[in-house]
């Protein structure tokens, strides 16, 4: 893995980590009551974007490296998940 696959990587990780922390504890505007006028009831009350960042991140940093790690040992390859033969010449 070359540094342009290991940016990919950890960028692929991270928005798969954060759309899954991202409902995460929500309350919605309905949840509490406070409904501003022109929105829907479903509308998070707040979001907490920067603390769900930075768990979204801390995460990410360790699967990374987990992963990481895995494919450059050699453990788990392309190869490996080549199903139809398009890697092998």
């Amino acid at each position: 893995m070359n540094l342009t696959g290991g940016v990919i990587l950890f960028a692929v990780i991270w928005f798969l980590v954060f759309f899954v922390v991202l409902p995460i504890r929500l309350k919605t505007q309905g949840d509490v009551g406070q409904i501003v006028p022109g929105t829907q009831a479903g509308a998070p009350h707040e979001a907490h974007l920067g603390a769900k960042v930075k768990i979204t991140t801390g995460v990410t940093v360790a699967l990374w490296a987990i992963i990481a790690g895995v494919l450059l040992s050699g453990i788990f390859t392309l190869e490996d998940i080549d199903f139809f033969g398009r890697l092998r010449r």
